[in-house]
């Protein structure tokens, strides 16, 4: 493979190797050597600031990560199109069997900043129809005071519609009632680390 030195994936990748690899080698091969077993589904915004792995301090094979725009999750379709967050969510439940799972939304969304100030029109072709799973809480709710703290509002509406729509997948509904599933909603504050329910 002909590598370009300025490249900064490959130049991570040269650290990892370097500083990582070495302590960590006995670690991927036991990993390579059986199938995931993570205890933790966690479904995240796809924005390039927030990862998952990193906020909480996991390593490989600990978190079974779904992430989309917005980190959204759509209501149970079982249509036979093809539905991404779905089809990851239903391997994680019904093959991996996680005992958890969690919904990371974040401050300062890319996505949600998106649906709110009409970015989305100008990517008619997916991405408008994705973000109309938040359309139930985005207009009905009522001015929170000016710019930021409405989008913070938002925020969290749309992450408590994902935990609602969540339920509406029946075997995780029923996981969930039985005690062999748990769900919870965070929210990341990216500029100052904090985390908290929603």
């Amino acid at each position: 493979m002909t590598q370009d030195p300025s490249d900064p994936l490959m130049a991570g990748y040269r650290r990892f190797r370097a500083t990582v690899w070495p302590t960590q080698a006995h670690r991927y091969a036991r990993l390579g050597r059986r199938r995931q077993q993570p205890a933790t589904a966690v479904i995240a915004c796809s924005d390039a600031r927030i990862d998952p792995q990193t906020i909480f301090d996991a390593g490989p094979g600990e978190l079974f990560v779904i992430r989309n725009v917005a980190g959204l999750v759509p209501e149970y379709t079982p249509d036979g199109g093809c539905h991404g967050t779905s089809a990851a969510l239903e391997y994680a439940v019904k093959i991996l069997k996680v005992r958890r799972i969690v919904l990371l939304g974040h401050a300062h969304c890319d996505g949600i900043h998106a649906m709110i100030h009409g970015p989305v029109r100008n990517a008619p072709d997916f991405l408008a129809p994705w973000v109309d799973i938040a359309e139930p809480v985005m207009w009905p709710m009522p001015e929170q005071g000016a710019g930021q703290s409405f989008e913070a509002a938002i925020e969290i509406a749309v992450l408590r519609q994902s935990l609602a729509n969540l339920r509406t997948f029946p075997w995780i509904r029923d996981a969930e009632k039985s005690g062999r599933l748990s769900l919870a909603a965070w929210k990341f504050n990216i500029a100052d680390g904090q985390l908290t329910t929603v």
